[in-house]
């Protein structure tokens, strides 16, 4: 199973569409924040996709939680924008919240840059910003593929 990740379009629709267009295959979506509206704009258009969602710190008067789980078969992802989990400063709020609630897979954004660890049995990832990085590289987005031989995290240039 690949789920496709992506986070922090601030209202670059074209940078959203661009990544579910790559990815006609993908069945499931978690976008991580900040551009809230570019996801309902999104639904409409390809609704025979699953696409979820939390709402970032830009994300405002959002109904949205700022987290959530994803059971992918067997493993249990958790995922959030991560302003609430102190990502700017560190990753241990969010591990211990992963190990909380028995997620394999930890997924943020937040920082607008690309991140991947694996921490205490944890599958940390941020995918970057898919419009608006600051981490000196190209927009990007990221897979998560979850075999039978293991769960494995990439990181794609848009």
């Amino acid at each position: 199973m690949r789920l496709v990740v992506f986070s922090d379009t601030h209202g670059n629709f074209t940078a959203a569409r661009e990544i579910i267009e790559r990815n006609p295959e993908v069945y499931t979506f978690i976008f991580l924040g900040d551009g809230e509206s570019d996801i309902d704009k999104l639904r409409i258009i390809y609704p025979e996709k699953l696409i979820l969602n939390v709402a970032g710190n830009c994300d405002f008067s959002s109904f949205t939680p700022y987290s959530d789980i994803y059971n992918a078969g067997k493993i249990k992802v958790f995922f959030t924008h991560g302003h609430r989990f102190g990502v700017k400063y560190g990753t241990e709020e969010l591990v211990a919240k992963a190990k909380e609630v028995g997620a394999s897979v930890a997924l943020f954004g937040h920082t607008h840059e690309r991140f991947y660890s694996y921490i205490d049995g944890i599958h940390l990832l941020n995918p970057g910003s898919a419009a608006c990085p600051r981490d000196g590289r190209h927009p990007s987005y990221a897979f998560v593929d979850i075999t039978p031989n293991g769960i494995m995290c990439s990181h794609v240039e848009l």
